[in-house]
């Protein structure tokens, strides 16, 4: 098996010279970094460049091993979530909690992707009535989601071709048994970018 660093040179070989982050970035400036060894940062910087370009499906799976050799599972978690959105599409919504004494949940619960609730997108069950679909949850930009709180999330559903009617702007419910326990207003829908047989989670 190559270990991370060599895993992480490939990746970086997969981009396009011209391809930068957000802050500007550039790939001469991760080989830059590779070249002293800081493979911490190299990993948050492709990362980083792979959220602001199209890039093979492979790049997410070389950074996805890196992460995990190195012991950095949120980061790992992440890039095999992206992974799913270039295979399956991107949903992101906002997202707002009913308080418990709302009728909320009681505790809060992590955002890296192992909530899987239940959402009411408006399909209908055979005989009229409503149909659930389940979608796991991240959250963007902290660890977790307590009630009463609001945060911008990713949507990754079990069944992503029940979601293609979707459109931003919609608003969605989110479901723990019966019991509405968030309302969410989508805010961006991107179509698959890779064919789904290319690999999944």
């Amino acid at each position: 098996m190559d270990d991370a660093f060599t895993l992480l040179r490939r990746a970086t070989d997969l981009l396009s010279e011209g391809a930068r982050a957000e802050n500007g970035v550039m790939v001469d400036d991760v080989r830059d970094y590779q070249r002293h060894q800081e493979w911490e940062l190299v990993l948050d910087l492709l990362m980083e460049i792979g959220d602001e370009h199209l890039v093979p499906l492979r790049f997410w799976s070389l950074l996805a091993d890196a992460a995990r050799q190195m012991m950095l599972e949120h980061s790992a978690c992440w890039c095999d979530w992206r992974a799913w959105e270039l295979q399956h599409g991107t949903f992101r919504a906002r997202l707002s909690l009913l308080s418990t004494e709302e009728g909320g949940r009681r505790t809060a619960f992590s955002g890296q992707g192992q909530l899987r609730p239940l959402w009411d997108i408006g399909n209908r069950a055979p005989d009229g009535g409503q149909a659930v679909s389940i979608a796991r949850l991240w959250v963007e930009g902290v660890p977790g989601l307590a009630p009463g709180e609001s945060a911008t999330v990713r949507l990754a559903p079990l069944s992503p071709e029940q979601w293609r009617h979707v459109e931003p702007g919609d608003v969605i419910t989110m479901h723990e048994g019966r019991p509405v326990v968030g309302t969410a207003v989508i805010i961006e829908v991107a179509p698959p970018s890779v064919a789904e047989h290319e690999g999944d989670l």
